[in-house]
């Protein structure tokens, strides 16, 4: 790890090679007792919204007179020439985008448009029905999303959202609505990121359902109605599988499934569904 001077305590501390490498230019100025409230600067405080050398959004955030002499640590200059590959956004730790919720500490991970999921990842299945879930914060406002694909082109997707909702909810909306949206003797295979909901639908729903919508124990299930509602959607697709795939590891649609859900979410939080 690469070892700076704090220049508020000017005690060393260490930043692993990983997070540096996110950020070319970027010279941490601060340990981390002091990158909150006065120490922050241009680089961030621990509880900020602002990836190193960035906005909220991806933009360089404006210096005070008394932060001008930081800026060049925490934003290099704007490239020229031709044109330049595309910067994802990040979420810092401490906020939450798509279908993982992350804490203080976690590791940043980009926030990508359909278009820039598209542009960035090839890899993944080419046919199938991806969908995804989000809320930001858990809980809190949420989008769902839904994308049907054959041999790499979109037959047809939908996103929309909740004002009040939570990640898991949003995960098993998509399903029902994918679902919604297929013929009843339609054979597909639905890829979420959700291992909940998977589970759920193929390994633990059957049991609920014989025992009267209850776990062992006489256990209530969380969010029964939309449990319910999926099972009765599965059943009337009995050639419809279903995949779990890991998130966030670069399978081309299931990000933009991702990417969909945060359109939704960040729509107007409306329940009717956007078509496009």
């Amino acid at each position: 790890m690469a070892q700076f001077t704090c220049a508020t305590c000017q005690k060393p501390f260490e930043v692993v090679q990983e997070t540096l490498d996110k950020y070319p230019g970027w010279k941490p100025r601060f340990c981390m007792a002091h990158r909150k409230g006065g120490g922050g600067g241009a680089s961030g405080g621990r509880g900020s919204f602002n990836s190193p050398g960035r906005g909220r959004f991806g933009s360089a955030p404006a210096s005070t007179p008394a932060e001008s002499s930081d800026a060049a640590d925490a934003a290099p200059a704007a490239p020229t020439g031709p044109p330049q590959p595309i910067v994802p956004r990040v979420v810092p730790p401490g906020y939450a985008y798509g279908s993982r919720t992350f804490g203080r500490g976690m590791p940043q991970r980009e926030v990508l448009t359909p278009q820039e999921a598209l542009e960035k990842y090839t890899l993944g299945p080419k046919t199938g029905i991806f969908t995804d879930g989000s809320c930001d914060p858990n809980p809190g406002p949420g989008g769902w999303a839904w994308v049907r694909v054959q041999d790499g082109e979109v037959v047809q997707e939908a996103c929309g959202g909740d004002r009040d909702t939570t990640n898991n909810r949003m995960e098993m909306t998509a399903i029902i609505r994918a679902l919604d949206a297929l013929p009843g003797d339609s054979a597909a295979t639905i890829h979420s990121d959700s291992d909940l909901c998977v589970k759920t639908l193929t390994e633990w729903a059957k049991g609920w359902k014989a025992r009267g919508w209850q776990r062992k124990g006489n256990q209530p299930i969380a969010n029964l109605d939309l449990v319910m509602s999926a099972w009765e959607a599965m059943t009337e697709h009995p050639h419809v599988a279903f995949v779990w795939v890991k998130a966030h590891d670069g399978s081309r649609w299931n990000e933009y499934a991702d990417a969909l859900a945060t359109q939704g979410l960040r729509a107007t939080g409306s329940r009717k569904p956007q078509k496009t």
